[in-house]
């Protein structure tokens, strides 16, 4: 019997991001999720090599693959809507995990154990805790590009994200804030 789990996956590049603001060039769940790994790596390679962490690498990498999953069968719900109140919060709560469930059911019996985890992440787990940091700096990033082209309909992100990357007060998030993402609003020519 056919498993539709990796065609659902496939989808994510068709899930757009930032559906409530204009943008010079869309991103999608797919573009994004890459992001997120590759920052959610360097945060814990941050807190392991100058931070005496013990942050299981291979765990962040793949809980930051498929921190989107759910939204192949939600979509991608903007924040201001998703955060809008408290009775809105839980709901789309509740609908991703019924999202999750459904992505699960698609795998082979075997191989649900093994994604289980990763559709159901530990919330209090360190892996899953650098995810969510990752996610906030890789939209920032998003406002860095999109404001380094003149769009100003990014400012009022940039300030809010900005605002909850600041109050999480981790070293490893600090550091990359300061030494990667600046390189994000220059062109390619001031790279070299």
């Amino acid at each position: 019997m056919a498993s539709h789990f990796f065609a659902y996956m496939a989808r994510m590049k068709h899930i757009k991001r930032w559906g409530l603001r204009r943008s010079t060039k869309e991103e999608n769940d797919q573009e994004h999720s890459l992001q997120v790994a590759m920052i959610a790596h360097a945060l814990a390679t941050l807190r392991n090599v100058r931070h005496g962490g013990n942050v299981d690498l291979e765990k962040v990498m793949l809980l930051a693959v498929y921190h989107e999953a759910p939204e192949v069968i939600t979509g991608d719900l903007a924040t201001p809507i998703k955060y809008f109140n408290p009775g809105i919060k839980q709901a789309f709560k509740s609908i991703e995990k019924m999202a999750a469930s459904q992505l699960l059911s698609y795998l082979p019996e075997d191989l649900k154990p093994s994604f289980e985890p990763l559709l159901f992440p530990d919330e209090n787990s360190p892996e899953w805790k650098l995810v969510k940091a990752a996610d906030r700096i890789s939209a920032y990033v998003k406002c860095v590009e999109e404001l380094g082209v003149g769009n100003e309909e990014f400012r009022s992100a940039s300030a809010s994200i900005l605002k909850d990357i600041e109050a999480m007060e981790w070293p490893e998030v600090k550091e990359f804030m300061e030494e990667f993402v600046p390189s994000f609003g220059l062109p390619l020519d001031a790279l070299n």
